[in-house]
């Protein structure tokens, strides 16, 4: 296998040699990988056929199952998926190669089939890329971007709460959408993070929570928000729109990421890599960009009806939340500078002093 994926605002080259984890990208991939082009990508991920372990006598140990010679990270088992990933920072890019070596209690674990390929297509698809794309000054949300009528409203809420109902409503409606559940932003854009869609009562490959997986149409890699949209299930008759304080909505969003099942196992993953290489910040600035954006565009929260069938571009019409409200006053956020290593910094004071 040797595919392409845009995903997290980058380019993926994509080779994979076992044929049974092939299967389980072209799954995770729902239908967004392209052409090969080693060329113009921004990063490589590989999966080897080897099975024996990496070799890292001389190295230093970094934490419990991680090791770091210069900037590369070795971490057996990462995330217990099996799977030992060697990362190697590369000039401006970077490799993650994989392989398989798993201990008999992970073994063990890939028999619930759904849940291990999820985790098996986080580790590959989708954390490398959202780390990487950490190093760039983007931080990963829990939330859907996606248009609906003239709108493009990021659309956070709790898991379960109907995000992924109404994006796919959105898109049977001629909207595109960046992703289901993951992405990743500067603050002003959003890029999606690759996964298939994932919906109740629908047919498709069986996922957990009584969803099914479902191909993604109407893909776009970014997006631009105009607004945000806190979603909340209701009881009633008819959905609920109102004006949500800024604030109010960097907390939502910023509490329904770290709530993410998706993302439990990404915050060691992102700090164990960055430790080791000395890129990109130990942790990602989720709250200081979550209120850069929510201080650029209008947010306002939907109490949703019972009825699973209404557009939220009717529901934001019906409320008078339109493309006029873009033009509300807001107060201007500090734009959030992306992260600079250490040793960078030391260098610019260095330079900057005046010659003794």
């Amino acid at each position: 296998m040797h595919e392409s994926l845009w995903t997290a605002g980058e380019r993926v080259d994509i080779r994979c040699a076992p044929q049974w984890l092939t299967e389980v990208l072209y799954e995770g991939a729902g239908g967004a990988f392209e052409d090969p082009a080693p060329e113009a990508s921004t990063m490589s991920v590989e999966v080897e056929a080897a099975r024996h372990s990496f070799r890292v006598g001389e190295w230093e140990p970094l934490m419990r199952g991680a090791w770091r010679q210069g900037r590369e990270v070795l971490i057996e088992n990462a995330c217990s998926s099996g799977l030992d990933l060697l990362v190697r920072p590369n000039r401006g890019s970077v490799d993650f190669v994989a392989r398989w070596r798993p201990p008999v209690r992970v073994r063990a674990a890939a028999g619930m089939r759904s849940r291990f390929h999820l985790l098996l297509r986080a580790v590959l698809l989708q954390y490398p890329a959202m780390w990487w794309a950490g190093t760039r000054g983007r931080i990963p949300l829990h939330a859907s971007m996606f248009t609906a009528g003239t709108m493009t409203p990021l659309v956070a809420g709790p898991s379960g709460v109907g995000k992924s109902t109404l994006l796919a409503t959105e898109l049977a409606a001629g909207g595109r959408a960046t992703s289901d559940n993951l992405c990743v932003t500067d603050g002003v854009a959003g890029w999606g993070v690759v996964e298939p869609l994932r919906l109740e009562g629908k047919s498709g490959r069986r996922m957990p929570h009584g969803r099914r997986e479902q191909p993604f149409i109407g893909r776009v890699s970014v997006l631009t928000p105009d607004r945000v949209v806190l979603l909340r299930r209701g009881t009633g008759t008819r959905p609920e729109v109102g004006p949500c304080d800024p604030s109010v909505a960097a907390r939502a969003l910023i509490g329904s990421t770290y709530m993410a099942g998706e993302m439990r196992r990404y915050w060691p993953f992102a700090a164990t890599v960055a430790a080791g290489t000395g890129l990109g910040p130990a942790h990602p600035p989720i709250c200081a960009v979550s209120e850069t954006l929510t201080r650029r565009v209008p947010c306002v929260q939907v109490v949703l009806s019972t009825d699973r069938t209404m557009r939220l571009s009717s529901v934001l019409d019906a409320g008078g939340v339109r493309n006029e409200a873009a033009s509300t006053s807001r107060t201007e956020a500090p734009v959030v500078t992306p992260h600079v290593p250490a040793e960078a910094l030391a260098r610019a004071r260095i330079s900057s002093e005046p010659a003794r």
